[in-house]
This record gives C-alpha cells, structure tokens and sequence, in this order.
C-alpha cells in the first residue's frame, strides 16, 4: 500500500456513469488535493454510510479545493444507480479490471458476502505532484475512516 511520502501509483479507469467515460487520475491532479476514498461494494451498509457521510461533508471538501473520487469493483452501472439512489455529488471510479485496487494493494475477499478481490475500505489524500499525503487502511472493511483526521489532512495539503 502506498504511504505517506511515496508518489501514488497513476491509473485509467471508467467512471461510475451509465456513459462509460474515461477517468485518469493524472487529469486531476495540480488542482489541488485528491481524495481516493476505496470501498468493497456499492449497496452494502458499511459502504453506503460511508459514501454518505463523505457526500455529507462535501462542502468542507470543496473549500479546501479538494476533488473527492469514491473508488470499487462496482461496474459503472451499478456505481451510476448507487450514486443516483444516495445522492452523491462527487465521482465514482469503476474498476472492474481490480487493476487499480491492486495497484494500491487493497485487495481483498469478503466471502460472507460473495465478494473476491474487492477494495478493503481505505483512503489517500494525493497534493498536487500525486504524492501522497495522508493514508488510512481500514483493518476491518465494516469500519468506516475517521472524517475528522480526514478533513484535517485534506486541509493541510
């Protein structure tokens, strides 16, 4: 996984649209922070309370010049409808592939739930050159981040 200090590995992806658009991480970095939060799976609790809680404080995002990407295995369909039915205002990035989740070497299996290979719930603050920032692993996928931590380190970026 990378940490502090270590330059984040870059990544093409779709975004969670019904529209199948491209997504690089390397477009949006420069223009302030980014915030890579990884979760296991749309529509599960722990994952819905905790795209909610991040869209919540969406705001506190936006005025420390943050872009806020929610990223899983979800195809782009399903991350499009949780998106829609949770009201969430920031992207979803769709990695089917799991290339970008082990990239960051997140993956993880879930068999209570039939999941293999997805994201373990975690979250990197990149700056501007991609390096990062501030890293959090959860050592149980139920567990959400610690939002406050979280917002301090996006605004000390």
């Amino acid at each position: 996984m990378p940490s502090t200090g270590d330059h984040a590995p870059r990544f093409d992806a779709t975004l969670g649209t019904s529209d199948h658009e491209d997504f690089s991480l390397a477009d949006h970095l420069g223009d302030g922070p980014v915030v890579l939060a990884f979760f296991p799976g749309a529509f599960t609790p722990p994952c819905s309370n905790e795209m909610v809680a991040l869209q919540e404080r969406i705001d506190e995002f936006h005025a420390a010049d943050a872009t806020l990407f929610g990223v899983s295995a979800d195809s782009p369909f399903c991350q499009g409808a949780f998106r829609e039915e949770h009201g969430l205002a920031f992207d979803l990035v769709s990695d089917t592939s799991g290339d970008v989740i082990r990239a960051y070497d997140l993956d993880i299996d879930i068999p209570d739930l039939g999941l293999y290979g997805v994201a373990n719930r975690a979250v990197f603050v990149l700056d501007d050159d991609g390096e990062v920032a501030y890293e959090w692993e959860s050592a149980d996928p139920t567990h959400e981040p610690p939002y406050e931590e979280l917002l301090e380190a996006v605004r000390s970026v």
